[in-house]
């Protein structure tokens, strides 16, 4: 193709977007719907799986050291739990922290003043690196010689990794619908755009027009269209992700929750809206012409 001529049919997309107002200003609002749609759900899911990767970091597993074994014996072992694989941080804690740790527990309770501080257990706090293996390590820590029991909230972790796997699988599902949902309208859409215009089409192919020649500006109709209902949907988002978030952190809400700053997402955010919609502005107009290109 000649370089005259390529810029000739995109001057003819983007006068085309014009000629076609209303048509225009119909494709970009419903991708912005479609998009506002998709990311506010998308920004929720990652949000809630923000929070239990949060929660997965608090859990934790103690190691109780033999009693038998003497302080030097008892810190030795941290070097063995460090090795042991799926374990992200080891804490030693001695059996005095560990008893004054239980006494503020019952700060108004008298019956523990005369107890000895050598009362509890030398004792390891572990932090894991995947929670869904807690067992496993729960098993591969009792092991080491040396430990006495090992204390792990095994009904919390399978909650926790229930509840993430639940709303993984939800949120991939539903977001999968929002998108086939999307692109359906939004190319049923250009379709009835392209439909206005089916007398243009047929004159061009009386005098000869190629199939290329006459696809291109509604591909390039259908670019422009995409990456601007993507930007307008990602300003948007912005907008109100920012409102919500100010609003939220203000509640008493705010105080538990921890909300992803969008600034974290906004590189990815954007890309993934201009993405989504060059994808189906192109595919849309490519689609949607295809059938009047017959005539």
């Amino acid at each position: 193709m000649k370089l005259n001529r390529f810029f000739y049919l995109i001057k003819e997309g983007i006068k085309s977007i014009f000629t076609h107002g209303f048509m225009s200003f119909a494709s970009v609002t419903i991708i912005v719907a479609c998009l506002i749609i998709m990311g506010s759900f998308s920004l929720l899911s990652f949000n809630i799986d923000s929070m239990i990767s949060d929660m997965e970091q608090d859990n934790e597993i103690l190691a109780f050291v033999e009693d038998e074994l003497s302080d030097e014996e008892a810190m030795a072992i941290g070097t063995r739990l460090e090795a042991v694989s799926n374990v992200s941080s080891v804490t030693f804690v001695t059996r005095q922290e560990a008893f004054e740790s239980f006494k503020a527990e019952y700060d108004d309770d008298t019956r523990f003043d005369d107890l000895p501080d050598t009362t509890l257990r030398h004792r390891y706090v572990i932090h894991l690196e995947d929670l869904s293996l807690v067992e496993t390590t729960a098993q591969d820590i009792k092991a080491i010689n040396g430990i006495a029991d090992v204390g792990a909230e095994l009904e919390i972790s399978r909650a926790i990794i229930t509840i993430r796997n639940i709303i993984s699988l939800v949120s991939f599902v539903i977001i999968a619908i929002l998108f086939v949902v999307s692109v359906f309208i939004m190319n049923n859409t250009i379709k009835l755009a392209t439909y206005s215009r089916k007398e243009e089409i047929a004159i061009m192919k009386m005098v000869g027009a190629s199939n290329a020649f006459i696809r291109f500006p509604f591909v390039v109709e259908g670019m422009i269209l995409g990456l601007l209902g993507g930007g307008v949907a990602f300003f948007i988002e912005w907008g109100l992700y920012s409102l919500l978030t100010e609003k939220l952190m203000a509640t008493i809400i705010g105080g538990i929750v921890n909300v992803v700053a969008f600034e974290i997402l906004l590189i990815p955010m954007l890309a993934i809206f201009l993405g989504i919609g060059l994808l189906v502005g192109v595919f849309g107009s490519s689609v949607a012409i295809r059938n009047y290109l017959k005539i």
